[in-house]
């Protein structure tokens, strides 16, 4: 997999910190693009966020439509049945990015991991199994796709995880979530769980219980 193109915006010359967000399936990057303003950051957050674009691939229970997707699904269990070969693949190419924000001077502990249900599960397996410490990860109706085959990284024992879910979503089923959560438990994480009236999307309550839990892990 080539090098993914990447949407980013800054909110500071001097950035300090950085956020990648991973889109769900069939969208891209400049979809949660709109949530930057939304989460109303001090003034003085010095904060790159990266949006990379997923390649596109002929995803299997869209009957083979090629889209933007970290991975092919290829049962409509999709929380079991994925292309386990291309999520590393992926995986490999948000590592690359993260390598790529080091370089740019943040350090490794001042970067989130975040993404929004494909890219939640994908946010999973980048960040728990990274070999350094991370800031934080954050998993938005999401599911733990890699639950079964991850090999955790010590680096990242004590890492802050923040997932939330809509509790009548009908693209990923509330109970993944929480089976995530779960999972995460088991594995020893400190995670948080948050659970919204909401379906496949992104509430206002959500957005301002994210920027609190951001500010509360980057001391914003």
């Amino acid at each position: 997999m080539e090098e993914l193109s990447c949407h980013q915006i800054e909110t500071s010359p001097e950035v300090n910190a950085s956020i990648i967000w991973l889109h769900g399936l069939g969208a891209n990057g400049y979809d949660l693009e709109p949530i930057v303003p939304e989460l109303q950051l001090p003034d003085t957050s010095a904060i790159r966020f990266i949006f990379p674009h997923a390649p596109s691939i002929p995803v299997t229970i869209n009957g083979g439509l090629v889209m933007p997707a970290w991975y092919d699904i290829t049962d409509i269990t999709i929380d079991r049945e994925i292309d386990h070969i291309q999520i590393m693949k992926s995986t490999k190419c948000i590592n690359k990015l993260i390598a790529k924000e080091v370089k740019r001077g943040v350090r490794s502990h001042r970067i989130i991991i975040a993404g929004f249900s494909q890219g939640g599960a994908l946010a999973y397996q980048v960040a728990l199994a990274y070999p350094k410490p991370l800031a934080g990860l954050v998993a938005l109706s999401s599911y733990f796709a890699t639950s079964q085959t991850i090999k955790p990284s010590p680096a990242n024992k004590s890492l802050p995880i923040m997932v939330c879910h809509g509790d009548s979503d009908p693209i990923v089923p509330e109970i993944l979530g929480r089976n995530a959560f779960n999972t995460l438990k088991m594995l020893g994480f400190n995670a948080e769980y948050h659970s919204y009236p909401m379906q496949h999307t992104i509430c206002q309550q959500e957005v301002a219980d994210l920027s609190r839990w951001i500010q509360s892990i980057l001391s914003l």
